[in-house]
């Protein structure tokens, strides 16, 4: 009965890590094949500004050094989204990879459950069995 409970148990979450790692992948391949778009909209990150209602709350400091961090972040922001199509293919390798060592972990912890489980029948089973007797020297 645990065993079966154990392995169920395993099995639901390898599906679940599988359903993770695809959505996963499936969401960052979109953003990925997606990044031109945002490469030809140049200008758009010195475009950003803060909004309206949070303007009152904002020092005009802290609105002049995020300007200054945006305007000197722009040219590699822009660079990184120039590669991030030709990061795709290493992008499935890498969830494929993580995937696999993450589904070992899973069926791995599986095993030692079930180990574990097989231990402590016996412990049970052979501290209540009247056959078995020790002999105390003396």
């Amino acid at each position: 009965m645990f065993y079966a409970l154990t392995w169920s148990v395993v099995f639901g979450l390898l599906a679940l890590w599988s359903l993770a790692s695809w959505v996963f992948h499936s969401i960052t391949a979109w953003v990925v094949s997606n990044a031109g778009v945002l490469v030809a909209g140049s200008g758009s990150i010195e475009g950003l500004r803060l909004p309206d209602w949070l303007v009152p709350w904002v020092s005009p400091e802290l609105t002049s050094a995020l300007d200054s961090m945006a305007s000197a972040l722009a040219p590699a922001i822009e660079t990184l989204l120039g590669w991030a199509p030709a990061l795709q293919g290493g992008l499935s390798i890498a969830v494929w990879f993580v995937w696999g060592l993450g589904s070992i972990l899973i069926v791995v912890l599986g095993f030692l459950v079930s180990g574990l489980i097989a231990t402590l029948r016996r412990r049970a089973i052979g501290g209540r069995s009247p056959g078995l007797t020790t002999k105390v020297p003396g």
